[in-house]
């Protein structure tokens, strides 16, 4: 119970600290969850939030309800989830009942803009540190090429591409890996038969 409640004050501290969604999160579900908790290695870390990415819904709530799964079963994944959703509900109700008296106050706006600064930092720094940990394979490096180029093109020709088709795109990269790495492990244990 001890550990339970541990898991929703850690996801209560990372819901209410976090602005600009997910991926923002990502920084501080990695500083949480891998270095001060220890509840996840650095590979594992990564399979979350590439499983969280990958699921419908947000990352944030698909990334507590994986630790929360991991740590404890199925109380764990609600507990995690629904602490991760609080403040922002009690935040966002709280602001909907004052919107347009809210929207009116310049240093409310003044404090937005910062913190528009400061998500994009976030978002930049998690990528940065989810890049380095990859593995440096060319089958990665070559995903993430090909992703790369993609996105790049689809922006500067103003193509709407989803962001959806490019996980389904590099999913499919893997199936064809993992298919033809099975073909060349099979052949090769025929191979042995043989001989």
């Amino acid at each position: 119970m001890k550990d339970c409640l541990l898991l929703f004050l850690t996801m209560l501290k990372i819901g209410l600290f976090t602005f600009g969604g997910g991926y923002a999160m990502i920084a501080l579900l990695e500083n949480e969850f891998v270095a001060v908790r220890k509840w996840l290695d650095r590979d594992e870390f990564l399979d979350m939030v590439a499983i969280a990415e990958s699921t419908p819904g947000p990352i944030a709530i698909n990334a507590a309800t994986y630790i929360g799964y991991k740590l404890h079963g199925f109380f764990g994944s609600l507990t995690a989830t629904v602490a991760i959703c609080i403040p922002s509900f009690v935040i966002i109700y709280g602001i909907s009942l004052f919107l347009d008296a809210f929207l009116t106050l310049s240093f409310v706006a003044c404090a937005f803009r910062g913190i528009q600064v400061c998500v994009i930092y976030l978002i930049f720094s998690a990528g940065l540190k989810m890049l380095g940990q990859m593995k440096k394979t060319p089958f990665h490096l070559f995903v993430l090429g090909v992703t790369m180029i993609g996105m790049i093109l689809s922006s500067l020709f103003a193509v709407s591409f989803s962001v959806i088709f490019f996980i389904l795109i590099s999913g499919a990269f893997g199936l064809v890996a993992y298919v033809y790495r099975s073909l060349c492990q099979t052949r090769g244990d025929k191979k042995d038969d043989l001989s």
